[in-house]
């Protein structure tokens, strides 16, 4: 190849290939910004649900609908099935009821807004939390006096290294906990894999 092509392909391809590179890192990075980092961030929900009273009120445990959150690493968002349980019967004549009624006769799923979020070169695991007994409120606020939730504490490295290195001041259940609780991993492969 001849030596002037080659030094054109690296000036002028490089750049663009670094440039790519970098771009979809930002995008990417900050496409997620808003759940990480953005304290308030409450997106409208395709179908209007009150934590307060489900979860506050009517004291639904949160791994009844948020199943597998203490085998898994994900917490999941509920499935049309899991509300029906109690809504083929329960207020069966309100507007946002009947919405929910219509995806479930229609076999669709219900898309809800995530409202937390980790960014994807974060690796999280719920269960190893949850079975540890630390409180759904520690990192989601109080969950069970929100009509709506939004994102309440930060999602960034520094507000998960700040619980890990003292959880007696972070983790609101410590006293009941701390037999069962050591201070959490610190290294960079914990969350980075």
């Amino acid at each position: 190849m001849d030596k002037h092509l080659l030094d054109y392909n690296l000036k002028v391809r490089l750049p663009i290939i670094a440039f790519v590179v970098i771009a979809v890192f930002a995008i990417t990075y900050y496409a997620s910004y808003a759940e990480r980092n953005s304290i308030g961030y409450t997106p409208e929900q395709p179908v209007k649900f009150s934590h307060k009273l489900h979860a506050g009120s009517m004291q639904i445990d949160c791994k009844y609908c948020h199943t597998g959150v203490d085998k898994s690493r994900a917490a999941s968002v509920p499935s049309v099935d899991i509300c029906m349980n109690c809504h083929t019967l329960a207020r069966t004549d309100r507007p946002e009821i009947q919405k929910l009624t219509s995806y479930y006769k229609d076999n669709k799923p219900l898309e809800w807004n995530r409202v937390h979020k980790v960014p994807q070169f974060v690796y999280f695991n719920h269960s190893s939390h949850v079975n540890k007994q630390i409180d759904c409120i520690n990192c989601h606020g109080d969950v069970k006096a929100m009509e709506v939730v939004g994102q309440t504490n930060s999602f960034t490295m520094g507000a998960c290294l700040s619980c890990h290195r003292q959880p007696e001041k972070k983790i609101s259940n410590f006293e009941e906990i701390k037999a069962n609780l050591k201070k959490g991993p610190e290294n960079c492969s914990a969350c980075h894999r």
